[in-house]
C-alpha cells in the first residue's frame, strides 16, 4: 500500500518508515527539510513540504493520488520563529484531513502526546488535542496514539538530553516534576504498522507506555547506569536546570530546537503518565520499561561520545559565535588603531583602514551567523576560511607574529579545530 507520512525525518517518523518499509509499504516521506536524511533514509519519494504551513486541503491534494494511507508524525515542541505548534499539530494536519476525505482516503493515522487537552495544557499538547478533535470529527477510519516519552536507540529531544545529563558528575535536579513514563520508539512503530492493517479497528484512541513510571531523576540514573557511570549526587545549588530552561527559550529564538525549553519544564511538572491496557490487549505488545529496554543493548562507545558531547554542542557553537561577535567589536572598538598600523607595516598602505574595518565588520557577521540555526554550517565554513586566509596573509605579511609570546597565529590552529569539532557535532537528525 502506499502511505503518506509526515515528519519522516524525526525520531518517529524514521522509526516508522523505516518499520512500514519492513512490511512492503511505498511511502511517501514528507519533511520540511529533507536535508541530510535523504542519504540516509530512502522512502519511495521524498516530499519537501512544510506542514506548518500547508494549511490549506488543496496544498495536499496533489500528494495523495494513489495513496491507500496517512501517517501523521509531524511535530515540534514550542512555538519559535521557524516552529508553529498550532500550524504544525492542528492547522496543517486538520487541512491534511480534509483533503484525505475528498481523495476517498480512508485510513489515517495520528501520532499525538499523552497528555494533550489536559487543563491547564502547554501550547504543545493544547495543539495537539485540536489536531486530535479535528481528526476525530472527519469521516474517516482514523486511529489517534497517544504515546509517553518515545525514547529508542536513536535518541532526539528528551532521549537525547537524559542521556547527557546522565552523563555529567552531579545529578541534576528538576523540581516538582511529576512521574514519566517511557515507550520504546520501535513499539511506537509497530502500533502505527499494526493500526494499516487489514481489517485493523479504527476509531479508537490509544495510550502507549510502559507501566513503570519513573521520577525525572530516576530515569536519568537509569540511563547513567547504562552509559557504566557510577551514582552521581545532587547538583549544588537549584538554579541550573532554570537557567538552563531560559537559555533554552533564547535559543529557541535563534531557530534552534533545544530539548530544554519552557514547554518541557511545563509538561514535566504536569507528568507524562496514562493507561496502556487497551493498547496491550489489541496490538499484542508487552513494552518493555525504560530499565529493560537498555539491558538488552549495552551502551557502545559511539553512545558514551554522544552523551558527553551533547550539551558541549551548545557551549561550542556559543563560544564560537561570541569568540567571532568579540574580535569583530574589538576590531572596530579599541583595537582598530593597532589593527590598521600593523596592516600598513605589512604593506597594505591606502587599504589599510578599509581591511581593518571590513575584517571586523566580517567577523561580527560571521559570529551572528554561527548563533543562528539556520546560517551555522555557512558561517563555520565561513570562519573557517577566514581564518585560514588570516593565517596566511599573517604568515607571508608579517612571518614574525609566529615568534609572538602571546601566539596571535599560533592560536589559530586550535581556533581551526574547534570550529571542525562543530561542523562534525553539527547535526541534530
Amino acid at each position: 500500500m502506499r502511505v503518506l507520512l509526515t515528519g519522516a525525518t524525526g525520531l518517529i517518523g524514521s522509526a516508522v518508515l523505516a518499520r512500514l518499509q519492513a512490511d512492503g509499504h511505498e511511502v511517501w516521506a514528507v519533511a520540511r527539510r529533507p536535508g541530510p536524511a535523504t542519504a540516509r533514509l530512502s522512502p519511495a519519494r521524498w516530499i519537501t513540504l512544510d506542514v506548518g504551513r500547508a494549511v490549506r486541503p488543496a496544498d495536499w491534494a496533489p500528494f495523495l493520488d494513489g495513496v491507500g494511507a496517512v501517517v501523521n508524525c509531524a511535530g515540534v515542541l514550542q512555538d519559535s520563529g521557524a516552529d508553529s505548534t498550532t500550524g504544525v499539530h492542528r492547522d496543517g494536519p486538520a487541512a491534511l484531513f480534509a483533503a484525505c476525505e475528498a481523495a476517498g482516503v480512508r485510513r489515517v493515522v495520528q501520532v499525538s502526546a499523552m497528555g494533550a487537552g489536559r487543563q491547564d495544557a502547554t501550547a504543545f499538547a493544547r495543539s495537539k488535542a485540536e489536531g486530535d478533535a479535528r481528526l476525530a470529527a472527519c469521516d474517516l477510519d482514523w486511529v489517534i496514539l497517544h504515546p509517553a516519552v518515545v525514547v529508542g536507540r536513536a535518541a532526539y529531544g528528551g532521549s537525547a538530553l537524559m542521556r547527557a545529563l546522565a552523563a555529567l558528575p552531579w545529578l541534576p535536579e528538576v523540581r516538582d516534576a511529576g512521574p514519566v513514563q517511557f515507550v520504546q520508539v520501535d513499539d511506537v512503530a509497530a502500533t502505527a504498522a499494526w493500526a494499516l492493517r487489514d481489517g485493523a479497528p479504527s476509531r479508537m484512541t490509544l495510550e502507549l507506555a510502559a507501566r513503570e513510571p519513573l521520577t525525572f531523576g530516576e530515569a536519568v540514573a537509569t540511563y547513567r547506569r547504562w552509559l557504566g557511570h557510577p551514582p552521581a549526587g545532587r547538583a549544588p545549588g537549584g538554579f541550573l536546570m532554570p537557567l538552563a530552561f531560559r537559555l533554552g527559550d533564547a535559543a529557541g529564538l535563534l531557530g534552534w530546537r533545544p530539548p530544554i525549553r519552557s514547554t518541557a519544564r511545563r509538561e514535566l511538572a504536569h507528568g507524562v503518565a496514562g493507561d496502556p491496557s487497551r493498547w496491550m490487549a489489541l496490538t499484542g505488545i508487552a513494552p518493555r520499561t525504560l530499565g529493560q529496554a537498555l539491558a538488552a543493548e549495552p551502551a557502545s562507545v559511539q553512545e558514551r561520545w554522544f552523551a558527553n558531547l551533547y550539551l558541549m554542542k551548545a557551549g561550542v557553537l556559543a563560544i564560537l559565535a561570541l569568540f567571532w561577535i568579540a574580535t569583530g567589536a574589538i576590531t572596530l572598538g579599541p583595537g582598530l588603531a593597532a589593527g590598521r598600523q600593523m596592516l600598513a607595516d605589512a604593506g597594505a598602505g591606502a587599504l589599510a583602514a578599509p581591511l581593518a574595518v571590513g575584517g571586523g565588520v566580517a567577523d561580527i557577521l560571521i559570529g551572528a551567523g554561527i548563533a543562528a540555526r539556520r546560517t551555522a554550517r555557512a558561517a563555520i565554513w565561513t570562519a573557517l576560511a577566514l581564518a585560514l586566509a588570516y593565517l596566511a596573509a599573517g604568515t607571508l605579511l608579517a612571518p614574525q607574529l609566529w615568534a609572538e609570546p602571546l601566539g596571535p597565529l599560533t592560536k589559530i590552529l586550535p581556533i581551526v579545530a574547534l570550529h571542525l569539532v562543530a561542523l562534525a557535532i553539527l547535526e541534530d537528525r
